[in-house]
């Protein structure tokens, strides 16, 4: 099971898709970047954002960020 999910894009000005690390929501995303950032926050030092072990990306890939 991946550490980190990323949800869907969601409508919002500007666009997000909700991160979930650990079976818990622990904000929103704007881009890699802020997956990135609450991964860290989150206590995992190396996310490796093409690994499915690392992360799982739901409703489109890593570059999917406008609905």
């Amino acid at each position: 099971m991946s550490a980190v999910v990323v949800f869907p894009v969601q409508p919002g000005d500007p666009p997000f898709r909700v991160v979930q690390i650990r079976r818990d929501r622990v904000g929103i995303a704007h881009d890699l970047f802020d997956v990135l950032r609450l991964a860290h926050q989150a206590g995992l030092e190396h996310v490796d954002l093409d690994d499915p072990e690392d992360v799982r990306w739901l409703g489109g890939d890593k570059f999917r960020w406008t609905p």
